[in-house]
C-alpha cells in the first residue's frame, strides 16, 4: 500500500481477487449511501489489475492510543452509520461476510483436530480445553450451524459489516470516525461486528480498549447484549489459537500475549 497527501493505491496479492471485488463493491455501496464515511474510489480498471487507487481520508488511527468518551462515541456513531447504511433490500442482496460464525466455526474445529504445531503453556492449554467444552455445547445460533448461518434473533440487527475489527481501520480526526478496509465485508450483524471489535488484540494488547464504554455508546438491544457474549467467546478463541501459534523465534506480539489471551477467554467463558 502507498500513502500519497490525497490518495491510497493498495495492491492486493496475487490471488485475492475476491477481497479486491468486496472492497470496490463495499466503497461504491458506502459513496451512495453514506458519503464521507469511506474512501472514494478513484481508478480501478482492467490497465492496473489488482491494484486499487482510493482517496485518502483525514484522521489517524484508533490504534494503540487512549481513546476519550468523546473518540468512543465518534467510533459508535461511525458504527451505527455503516451498519444501518444499507437499505434493507439491497442489504438482503448482499453474501454473508466471510468469517462469519460457520467459518470461524470449522476453522477451530479443524484447529482442534490438528496437533498443536507450538509447545503451549498450560494456562493456555486450559483455557483451550474450557474452549473446547464450550464449543461443543454451543447452539447452533452460536455456531453457525443452523440452516441459515446469517440468520437472527428477534432483536438483533442485520448489518452491512466492514468485516475486521481492527482499530487501525478506523481514522479519527477529533470530530469524527472514518473507516478504511471492506476486503472482508459483506452481510453480518451488529453484535459480530461489534465482537469482532472489541475482541481483536489490537484493543488490548497496547492500550486496552475501553471496552464498557464502547458497548454503552453502541446501545445495543438486549438480544444484541446476549449475542454478543457468545460472538465474543467464539473470536476469543480464535484469537488464542492464533497466539499460540507465534514462533517464539520470530515473535510477532510480546512473549505473555497468549496467556494473557487465555485469561481474557476464561474470563469470558466464566460470565
Amino acid at each position: 500500500m502507498v500513502l500519497l497527501p490525497d490518495r491510497v493505491v493498495k495492491t492486493y496479492r496475487p490471488g485475492h481477487g475476491d477481497a479486491r471485488a468486496r472492497e470496490i463493491r463495499a466503497l461504491r455501496l458506502l459513496a451512495l449511501h453514506a458519503p464521507g464515511l469511506a474512501p472514494v474510489i478513484l481508478e480501478h480498471g482492467a490497465s492496473r489489475a489488482g491494484v486499487l487507487t482510493m482517496s485518502r481520508l483525514p484522521g489517524t488511527p484508533l490504534r494503540g492510543r487512549p481513546l476519550g468518551a468523546p473518540e468512543l462515541h465518534a467510533w459508535a456513531a461511525a458504527l451505527r452509520t455503516v451498519h444501518t447504511a444499507l437499505p434493507p433490500r439491497e442489504l438482503a442482496a448482499l453474501p454473508l461476510r466471510p468469517g462469519h460464525q460457520r467459518a470461524v466455526t470449522e476453522r477451530l474445529r479443524r484447529w482442534y483436530a490438528a496437533p498443536a504445531d507450538r509447545p503451549r503453556s498450560p494456562v493456555v492449554r486450559r483455557a483451550l480445553d474450557a474452549g473446547r467444552a464450550w464449543l461443543a455445547a454451543a447452539p447452533p445460533g452460536v455456531t453457525g450451524d443452523a440452516p441459515d448461518p446469517g440468520a437472527v434473533a428477534p432483536g438483533v440487527t442485520p448489518c452491512f459489516g466492514p468485516g475486521d475489527g481492527n482499530a487501525a481501520n478506523y481514522l479519527g480526526d477529533g470530530h469524527r470516525v472514518r473507516l478504511v478496509d471492506f476486503e472482508e465485508s459483506g452481510r453480518s450483524d451488529r453484535a459480530w461486528e461489534i465482537a469482532e471489535i472489541t475482541e481483536h488484540v489490537a484493543g488490548w494488547v497496547a492500550e486496552p480498549l475501553d471496552v464498557p464504554a464502547l458497548l454503552r455508546a453502541c446501545a445495543l438491544t438486549p438480544a444484541e447484549t446476549a449475542r454478543l457474549a457468545d460472538c465474543r467467546r467464539l473470536l476469543a478463541l480464535v484469537w488464542l489459537f492464533l497466539l499460540a501459534a507465534d514462533d517464539p523465534a520470530r515473535p510477532r506480539n510480546p512473549p505473555d500475549t497468549a496467556e494473557r489471551q487465555a485469561r481474557r477467554l476464561q474470563a469470558l467463558l466464566e460470565n
